[in-house]
C-alpha cells in the first residue's frame, strides 16, 4: 500500500494510458436526484477506489465541471467515465439496451434474456428490501442511490431485481448517500 500526503493525493492526475491500462469491473452507479454536490464528488472517489465502469447523474444532480464537485472527488470526475441521464430509468433503460446489443453483436442472436442481463440493485429502506449482507451479486449490475430527502424514485424500486438496505441501530435512520454507496459497494466487491 502506498501512503501518501494530502497534496499528493489531491494533485495526482494520471495519463491517458494510465487510465486506459485499468480493467473496470461491471459496476455502474446511477444517482437519482442526488442534490448534494459533495455526494455526488464523493461517489467519482468511490467509484474510481473500486474502478466502476460508468456513474450515471439523473434528474437533477449536478454534473461537472462543478468546483465542489472537483474538491470532493479530487479531480476523479475527470478520468472516471460518467455521463448525464434526464432520470434514473432512462439511465437503467440505456444500460440495458446497450448491453442487449453488444450481447447480440457477440454471439449473433437476440436473447430474450439479454434485456435483463445487467442487475440493478437499490439501496434503500422499503418493505421489499432486504439486508445488503443477503443480497445476491451477478455482475454485470448497476446499484442506485437516491435523493437525501426522498430517496430513490417509486418507478426504480419497482423496476429493481433487489432492493438493499443497511441496518440502523440508533436513532438516526439513515445514513449518508455516499456512505450507504460505499458499503454496499465494498460489500459487492467481495463477489468481484
Amino acid at each position: 500500500m502506498i501512503k501518501l500526503g494530502a497534496k499528493e493525493l489531491r494533485t495526482v492526475i494520471p495519463t491517458k494510458d494510465e487510465t486506459a491500462s485499468i480493467k473496470k469491473n461491471p459496476i455502474y452507479i446511477i444517482l437519482d436526484n442526488v442534490l448534494d454536490t459533495y455526494n455526488v464528488g464523493s461517489i467519482f472517489r468511490l467509484a474510481d477506489a473500486v474502478a466502476a465502469e460508468k456513474v450515471f447523474l439523473c434528474g437533477e444532480t449536478l454534473t461537472p465541471p462543478n468546483s465542489r464537485i472537483k474538491k470532493a472527488s479530487i479531480n476523479t470526475w475527470n478520468w472516471v467515465n460518467w455521463e448525464y441521464a434526464e432520470t434514473a430509468l432512462t439511465a437503467i433503460n440505456k444500460l440495458r439496451t446497450h448491453n442487449s446489443k453488444k450481447r447480440d453483436r457477440a454471439f449473433g442472436e437476440r436473447s430474450l434474456l439479454s434485456q435483463s442481463e445487467i442487475k440493478i440493485i437499490c439501496v434503500e429502506q422499503d418493505k421489499r428490501s432486504v439486508p445488503y449482507t443477503e443480497m445476491k451479486v451477478e455482475l454485470p449490475l448497476a446499484i442506485v442511490v437516491g435523493n437525501e430527502t426522498y430517496g430513490v424514485s417509486k418507478e426504480v424500486l419497482n423496476m429493481a431485481d433487489q432492493i438493499v438496505e443497511i441496518p440502523m441501530w440508533g436513532v438516526n435512520k439513515s445514513l449518508n448517500v455516499m456512505v450507504s454507496c460505499g458499503i454496499v459497494l465494498y460489500e459487492i466487491m467481495k463477489f468481484k
